[in-house]
């Protein structure tokens, strides 16, 4: 009898949240390994993924489209584009800092262009943000607002990997990112630092 669909992608999911967990614990865990740990046989989790850089590839499209749904959420909530793209920043650390480890380890072993493609729905997005704000006179970057929006997406990768090597802490992080993202759009840093103080509630 064939496996319906819904228990397909039930028994894939459940997979992959087992991996996650799995390779956030261990790098190398092997394919066996984490077969064993969803309590399934190899050949069960390879007819899901046909290779650990597959599973891998999986795991890291599906950590872009969550970090893309927050920061898009986070751009939509806010009609000023400073605040806009301090709360779009800290939104989106909130989520990628779970899988900063995750992302490390596919910058080594798989193609990271799943995460760009997962972003470029929400950097077209912010983009025109950063667009209105220079139009406004909010943000005075020479840059253009679609070169600032991948500016913006290198800053929250740059800070992961300074947090996975211990130069940053993480819960400083997140609010180094969204002001950051500010002063890289022009915005004084004074001005920058006291709006992510108010949004976080750290003033």
């Amino acid at each position: 009898m064939k496996t319906r669909p819904g228990r397909a992608d039930a028994n894939r999911r459940r997979i992959m949240d087992v991996a996650l967990a799995e390779l956030l614990r261990d790098a190398d865990a092997s394919m066996d390994q984490i077969a064993r740990a969803a309590g399934v046989v190899r050949r069960t989790v390879y007819g899901h993924f046909p290779s650990r850089d597959a599973l891998i590839g999986a795991l890291v499209d599906d950590a872009a489209e969550t970090v893309a749904a927050a920061q898009a959420d986070a751009l939509r909530a806010a009609a000023d584009p400073a605040e806009a793209l301090a709360r779009s920043m800290l939104a989106a650390w909130e989520i990628a800092d779970g899988y900063r480890l995750l992302i490390s380890l596919a910058q080594r072993s798989v193609t990271v262009e799943g995460i760009h493609r997962r972003l470029e729905p929400v950097r077209r997005e912010c983009a025109a943000m950063l667009q209105r704000g220079l139009d406004e006179g909010l943000f005075t970057s020479p840059l253009p607002a679609v070169a600032l929006a991948y500016v913006r997406e290198q800053v929250l990768f740059g800070l992961m990997q300074a947090v996975n090597d211990g130069v940053l802490a993480p819960a400083e992080a997140g609010r180094s990112a969204a002001v950051t993202a500010l002063t890289a759009a022009g915005v004084r840093a004074t001005d920058a630092r006291a709006l992510v103080a108010r949004i976080t509630g750290t003033d």
